[in-house]
């Protein structure tokens, strides 16, 4: 078997979007239930408008939400997997910007609860969540390979989307 043909083999394309569906409900749980912490943490990004931090801070869980459960489901696979592709660019691209700023925030991505970290500790963190989001943008990017390379697309449980 060749590389290219590991990586379009269903065996691993399944695995791969249900990996990356339980992720991001995983990372959704502790935003939805905790709004309020959110929306501060998407506030210390200091990038976004006033008038979206709270807009965003509620939406984007949801999002995520919905779309890990799609991933998981075998539904909507394509808008799902195209979403988060989307949603880690703009993480990876907005963690970047605070870094470069050295700004260190926690990114809030899976704990809301983060404290105690020194600046020199936040920005380690930092810097290991923008390779941690380079590494779920390649498991997007091997569903995309492997929904084009087989041309009639993800099937999971037998069933086209």
């Amino acid at each position: 078997m060749t590389v290219r043909e590991a990586l379009v083999h269903p065996w691993l394309t399944v695995r791969v979007q249900i990996a990356l569906g339980v992720i991001f409900v995983v990372a959704a749980l502790p935003k939805i239930a905790d709004p309020p912490s959110f929306a501060h943490m998407v506030y210390n990004y200091r990038i976004l408008p006033g008038a979206l931090i709270n807009f965003s801070s509620l939406v984007m869980p949801w999002l995520e939400l919905l779309c890990g459960l799609a991933l998981i489901l075998g539904i909507w696979t394509r808008p799902a997997r195209n979403i988060l592709g989307i949603l880690l660019l703009v993480f990876i691209v907005a963690i970047g910007f605070n870094l470069a700023r050295d700004n260190a925030i926690d990114c809030g991505c899976f704990d809301l609860s983060k404290a105690n970290l020194s600046h020199e500790e936040r920005l380690r963190d930092m810097r290991m969540v923008i390779l941690r989001d380079i590494g779920m943008l390649l498991m997007v990017a091997q569903l995309w390979y492997s929904d084009r390379r087989r041309g009639s697309g993800l099937r999971f449980a037998g069933i086209p989307h």
